[in-house]
């Protein structure tokens, strides 16, 4: 057997040998999230951010949890206006399972949910400098038979200071399941 899945907890343990499981968050998981990105480059958000998002987006977020403890995760939400794209918010790996393929597997647990039968695209922002997500993003696209169509989003000068890139759209699509 090579992975067991009970559909209606939504959590999934992906090989008899591998002990991560994908599960949707709890409010309670929004610390480690948090402090999974403070040891980490990822761009910062406050500690609410992600119990909030635990909290109102737990449908459309995922945790991967290894011995309890949140090893990965990703944030995301389908805007009201596009009931077809799931959006990428952030999505963040512990340096113990970087390299192991983990990013890929959470964005695959996202688009498998109940919430997102309905989406089609697969849609985030990257800084032009972010070549782990760039490459993530364009393998996922790859992975899934579909195109990744890069465009500008948000130039430079529209974030308050000078330590900020431009965001660049990545959007990938359609996605068949």
């Amino acid at each position: 057997m090579k992975g067991a899945f009970n559909i209606n907890s939504q959590t999934a343990t992906l090989s008899p040998l591998d002990t991560v499981t994908f599960e949707k968050p709890t409010v309670e998981d929004g610390s480690e999230m948090w402090e999974l990105v403070n040891n980490s480059s990822l761009d910062q958000n406050s500690a609410y951010k992600y119990i909030m998002m635990c909290e109102h987006f737990a449908e459309t977020c995922v945790v991967a949890k290894e011995d309890n403890k949140v090893v990965g995760f990703v944030t995301a939400f389908i805007p009201p206006e596009r009931q077809d794209v799931v959006f990428v918010w952030q999505i963040g790996v512990d340096a113990s399972q970087r390299g192991k393929g983990l990013a890929s597997r959470i964005l695959n647990e996202l688009i498998q949910r109940e919430s997102c039968r309905d989406v089609r695209f697969l849609q985030a922002t990257v800084t032009p400098s972010n070549k782990a997500s760039q490459s993530l993003f364009k393998g996922f696209a790859r992975n899934h038979g579909t195109k990744c169509e890069v465009s500008e989003c948000f130039p430079e000068e529209l974030f308050p200071s000078d330590e900020h890139e431009e965001e660049l759209s990545f959007l990938i699509g359609p996605i068949e399941k």
